[in-house]
């Protein structure tokens, strides 16, 4: 471990000479050191330090040591930009980008405009990648509607739920599409109802009125879809069961963490589906493996899932220049494009000429009961969800 801690730090330690050697492959990150995008980013771009640093130690990348380059966004759009050329000028063979599309968009537009893959860190939005970017951006996560149309379809398969609540956060493409994905779904769930629905803001202080519609209704209802992200998620799901809900609360993968859960005593009837556990429960080894690692490399363990996929991003890329014989952006594209269900530490991954993003995906489903959370499931979705209704 010592060996590969060390790795990890040389790679961040370049001159100019070692950048303009035609021996080294460079991967460019022109993601968030400063501002609030630095909290999403820095977790998954050290998981992505951390696979680039096994690579290396296997011999590197077609023999090739990866080298690495970095230019801060500062959480700026503008400063976005200037960061994706600074890394191309860099000499960088991919550049890699924030977790979020529309912060991590404008270097990602510079990479495409120089003909460069580009890597979202763990955006999940559909125009992260061929729809709002081109033909060479790729994101590293699961697209948000499948989380809600993962969480739709097993709730009702194997907790008998019949009965939903839809309660939308309106704040972010991110809860949007996470409500997308259960509306894409609960149709195809025969005998499946949807009885309410209602929007709130993160920011509201108080979601009474929501509540008492809730508890108006003649049931309660089995499930409450709730599309929301922290920081208003915390309170949401406080005020639903201080009123009494005990509904079974189904979310996305924003809520995955126990750094919140003081907030919430005891709470149970929680469900989020996530890419792999944090907890030291997940069913594959390797990723308990992998969270040990991580811990003695940064000093501190996965605080979410959203760190996972940083190492599957370069995990997936370095296959595909493997298996192109080359770094040529073309050449990569195809080899990523022909992956169907490729094996990686944190599920499968597909990519298709049409979506640089995963439209169905293998998902834990992690309970919280009494306060604990910890993994209880597993799910795949029975159909991909067609590009067409993604991008309504």
């Amino acid at each position: 471990m010592k060996k590969l801690t060390a790795i990890l730090a040389a790679t961040t330690c370049l001159s100019s000479a070692a950048l303009a050697d035609d021996d080294r492959i460079i991967v460019g990150f022109a993601t968030a050191e400063t501002g609030f995008m630095q909290a999403y980013d820095k977790p998954a771009q050290d998981a992505a330090m951390i696979r680039i640093a096994e690579i290396n130690e296997a011999g590197g990348l077609l023999g090739k040591p990866i080298e690495v380059v970095k230019a801060d966004t500062k959480t700026d759009r503008a400063e976005g930009a200037k960061a994706g050329l600074s890394v191309i000028d860099q000499g960088a063979d991919m550049v890699v980008v924030s977790c979020d599309y529309d912060f991590g968009a404008p270097a990602a537009l510079a990479a495409e405009s120089n003909g460069l893959i580009s890597f979202f860190l763990c955006a999940e939005s559909i125009k992260a990648g061929i729809q709002g970017v081109g033909p060479n951006s790729f994101s590293a996560s699961v697209l948000a509607a499948v989380q809600g149309a993962t969480m739709a379809e097993w709730a009702y398969n194997k907790k008998e739920a019949r009965t939903f609540y839809r309660l939308l956060d309106t704040w972010t493409e991110y809860n949007k599409g996470i409500c997308d994905g259960f509306d894409w779904m609960l149709p195809q769930l025969p005998e499946a109802k949807l009885v309410g629905e209602d929007t709130f803001l993160n920011e509201d202080a108080s979601i009474a009125a929501q509540i008492t519609r809730i508890k108006s209704l003649p049931e309660e209802p089995d499930a409450i879809m709730l599309c929301t992200m922290m920081p208003g998620a915390v309170s949401a799901i406080k005020q639903l069961r201080a009123a009494g809900i005990n509904s079974m609360i189904l979310n996305g993968s924003g809520v995955d963490g126990s750094y919140w859960l003081s907030a919430v005593p005891d709470l149970s009837n929680f469900y989020v589906p996530v890419q792999g556990s944090i907890y030291g429960d997940d069913p594959n080894p390797a990723v308990n493996e992998f969270n040990a690692k991580y811990t003695e490399v940064t000093g501190a363990p996965p605080a979410t899932q959203y760190t996972y996929p940083g190492y599957v991003m370069i995990d997936v890329w370095a296959k595909a220049v493997e298996r192109a014989g080359t770094t040529e952006t073309s050449a990569v594209v195809a080899e990523l494009e022909k992956m169907v269900d490729e094996p990686t530490l944190f599920g499968p991954r597909t990519f298709t000429s049409e979506l640089h993003h995963q439209n169905r995906a293998r998902y834990l489903i992690v309970e919280t009961n009494n306060g604990k959370p910890g993994v209880v499931d597993e799910w795949t979705i029975s159909s991909p969800i067609p590009v067409a209704d993604l991008m309504k």
